[in-house]
């Protein structure tokens, strides 16, 4: 069995300078080096999962195949390693404590007092070592949510503390990631503020192996100097992470820095394969040189914040570098749109992606944009809830029921076009309760899903209670939209498409949970391409 090798990324100073990037672009290089290599999240919130979370509070809900609603970081993971995450991937700190409580009530503790230390840090320990005990990796990357110094973060970095010290130094490290700001005022980079994080950090027993600094500008020598001296590190260990133009380019940046060559020589591994970062580095030439350009509006409800659809708009990204296209996104909000502005604020698309989501709000705007599509032969897809609304728009316009909805909308409509699935009737709790995770979706015959996939069987990832109401499924597709896709076992219906329109498709599931740097979704390249197709008519 690999002896597996441990390492830790914490954060310091503020939020949001990118440790789930670094941590995905140290780990695209080791994959890079030959090592087998995977990533994980430890979120600091007591919520169980992110599944029950407003968008607006933590960016989009991510979903692996095994069903498990994770931190939007785990789809960087996948986007940049190429390879699926599972529950494993994703621990919180409500699970943590779900779990101690659970086995203290079934008695595994001998009436002993529970506490954070022992109980919640050997909990801790052991989610951590599920991946690393596998034995399918060389290394686990595991990145600590939060800041150091927060309440929240103090029993993950104490785990940290004793695992470092029971694995053995050549076995685990740490790498932390903090701000050197920029004070125009002064003129010059300030180091004080990592010299403070670097020594919270240490006042919970943890010294940092290597330092990795957000910066705006360059870090010159004697600042990493500086560094070194203060923060315990050799001056190597201080790398620097400029602001870059795309996170794409951060394994290059990092490459530049030498931190996978730090990491592998603290852990004692072979440094023989160079990372050619071959493949990834011509989807960036053709991501920074595109030949065109196309307008896709995105009609959702939560556009202010755009880590609401962060999966959707790097499939965009993955896509356009395919068809060597600039993928303008149109962050277009469904509560301002009505039948009687749509053309006036739709008229320069050149496709139209109505999002997925939840609730009724800003729904009958999701409905006119689909309308306008639907009749100005505008590429359209719509994902999840844009499915569903495509199918109640046909309803209304085409099929002439006036009143159809989605139960989840009206539960008191006569036409459930949309509609709980008999399972789901009876569930009263929010979490973990919809068709999660991967399902197996069998694609028609000469239809335009199944040209796209050139397969039959596919499989994708799935976040929703409601679905498509079969009862009413030969009445719709008598009048021209017509069920392409579905899942084998329970007949459900997985796509929808106009064969008369140049390019209308609606899935339930999320396609853009699978889209990576190296597999663009197939769904979004033909999307882009038909996009662009549009505007050069």
């Amino acid at each position: 069995m690999k002896n597996t090798k441990y390492v830790f990324v914490t954060g310091g100073v503020t939020s949001s300078l990118g440790k789930g990037i670094i941590a995905a672009s140290l780990a695209k290089l080791l994959q890079e080096r030959g090592y087998s290599v995977t990533i994980q999240k430890l979120d600091p919130y007591i919520n169980i999962d992110p599944g029950t979370l407003n968008p607006y509070e933590h960016g989009e809900c991510y979903v692996t195949d095994d069903g498990a609603e994770t931190d939007l970081d785990l789809g960087h993971y996948e986007r940049f390693l190429n390879i699926p995450t599972s529950q494993a991937n994703n621990v919180t700190t409500g699970r943590i404590y779900q779990s101690v409580i659970d086995k203290e009530r079934k008695g595994e503790f001998l009436g002993k007092t529970v506490q954070v230390i022992p109980h919640i840090t050997d909990e801790i320990k052991h989610r951590v070592q599920i991946l690393g005990n596998t034995g399918e990796f060389d290394i686990v990357i595991t990145e600590i949510g939060g800041t150091v110094g927060d309440i929240e973060s103090l029993p993950y970095v104490e785990s940290v503390r004793q695992l470092l010290w029971e694995l053995g130094h050549e076995n685990a490290i740490v790498i932390h990631l903090t701000l050197v700001p920029y004070l125009a005022a002064a003129g010059e980079l300030k180091t004080k503020p990592t010299q403070h994080s670097v020594k919270m950090l240490m006042q919970s027993g943890v010294s940092p192996d290597i330092l990795v600094c957000r910066t705006e500008h360059e870090i010159s020598d004697s600042i990493k100097s500086k560094l070194a001296l203060f923060c315990n590190v050799k001056k190597e260990d201080v790398i620097q992470s400029i602001d870059a133009e795309t996170i794409y380019d951060v394994p290059n940046l990092m490459l530049d820095e030498n931190l996978d060559l730090v990491v592998l020589k603290k852990l004692q591994l072979p440094q023989d394969k160079q990372p050619e970062l071959k493949v990834w580095n011509e989807f960036l030439s053709k991501f920074k040189n595109p030949k065109y350009t196309v307008e896709i509006g995105l009609i959702g409800k939560y556009v202010e914040l755009k880590d609401a659809y962060k999966s959707i708009s790097e499939a965009f990204i993955h896509a356009g570098a395919q068809n060597e296209v600039q993928v303008n996104i149109n962050w277009i909000h469904s509560e301002g749109l009505t039948v009687e502005n749509v053309p006036n604020k739709l008229k320069k698309l050149n496709g139209i992606l109505v999002a997925p989501g939840f609730g009724e709000r800003g729904i009958e705007g999701k409905i006119a944009a689909v309308k306008y599509a639907r009749e100005n032969n505008i590429p359209f897809l719509g994902i999840c809830l844009g499915m569903q609304m495509a199918v109640i728009e046909f309803s209304r316009n085409v099929l002439g029921l006036a009143d159809a909805n989605s139960s989840e909308m009206n539960n008191n409509t006569k036409n459930p076009v949309i509609d709980l699935m008999e399972e789901q009737k009876s569930i009263t709790n929010y979490g973990g309760t919809m068709r999660l995770g991967a399902w197996d979706c069998k694609l028609k015959e000469n239809s335009k899903i199944k040209n796209i996939y050139k397969k039959e069987n596919i499989s994708e990832r799935h976040r929703h209670r409601y679905e498509f109401n079969s009862s009413y499924l030969k009445q719709i597709e008598n009048a021209g939209m017509i069920a392409t896709g579905k899942n084998p076992k329970t007949d459900l219906v997985e796509v929808i498409e106009i064969p008369s329109h140049p390019w209308f498709i609606g899935v339930q599931y999320h396609p853009e949970y699978k889209s990576t740097v190296l597999n663009p979704h197939p769904l979004f390249v033909d999307f882009v391409k038909a996009s662009l197709e549009h505007s050069l008519n």
